[in-house]
């Protein structure tokens, strides 16, 4: 199967590294470019690709908009990954709320960014372990831990070791590992962790649980409705 990417950057000579270090795949092809995010809203329309990546700040409409009225379509099945850097960790918290699938840094390496091409592609979230904690961290301090809200699910102890695992960028198969239980057991308790958080993947659990309390400040978490251990 080829992934379909659409690639969209104010700027011109990223742009057509991004285009020129994908094209060289057989699994990937490259349908369209653009330069801002009125230019994807456009092209992801008209060329439904698998994986849009975007830009977060372009002229007119920027990535986080862009982002927001793609994924606000039933009707598109296409999945955003954002291109950023480590100055805008801030606008990479609004990207991955607006419900984009993660992020890449503008400096990957190119096994990097054709890893991270495949994995959202597939259908999964790209939470690398570094730049997830530096995001987590970033909010941590620039962003008070909302309080516990009254709707917050009540996630089981297990399920809530899971989640700061997954908030910290583990596999599945280091999830196992550590907490010495099978994938099938790691694969279940994510998808309760899904359907009780309201998140479709990896990226929008972290996003929930830190709205939740479940990831808050001091790193510490919410379990049963109140204070438990450090992250």
């Amino acid at each position: 199967m080829v992934i379909r990417a659409v690639v969209v950057d104010d700027q011109a000579v990223v742009r057509a590294g991004f285009v020129k270090l994908l094209a060289t795949q057989e699994d990937i092809t490259v349908v369209a470019e653009g330069a801002d995010g009125q230019d994807a809203i456009r092209l992801v329309h008209e060329h439904r690709p698998d994986i849009a990546l975007l830009d977060i700040r372009m002229p007119r409409t920027d990535g986080i908009a862009a982002t927001r009225a793609l994924l606000a379509d039933p009707d598109l099945a296409t999945r955003v990954l954002i291109l950023t850097t480590f100055g805008l960790d801030e606008y990479v918290y609004d990207a991955l709320a607006a419900g984009a699938s993660g992020f890449l840094l503008k400096d990957a390496t190119f096994p990097e960014l054709l890893h991270a091409v495949r994995v959202v592609a597939a259908g999964k979230a790209m939470l690398s372990p570094d730049i997830t904690q530096r995001l987590i961290t970033h909010f941590r301090h620039r962003r008070p831990a909302p309080p516990s809200r009254p709707e917050a699910p009540n996630l089981t102890g297990r399920e809530t070791e899971v989640l700061l695992l997954v908030a910290r960028g583990h596999s599945n198969d280091e999830i196992a590992e550590h907490l010495t239980i099978t994938d099938h057991t790691v694969k279940t308790h994510i998808n309760r962790l899904f359907a009780k958080l309201g998140a479709r993947d990896r990226a929008q659990a972290v996003i929930a649980a830190y709205e939740l309390g479940y990831i808050a400040t001091g790193r510490r978490t919410r379990q049963n409705g109140c204070p438990a251990g450090s992250a």
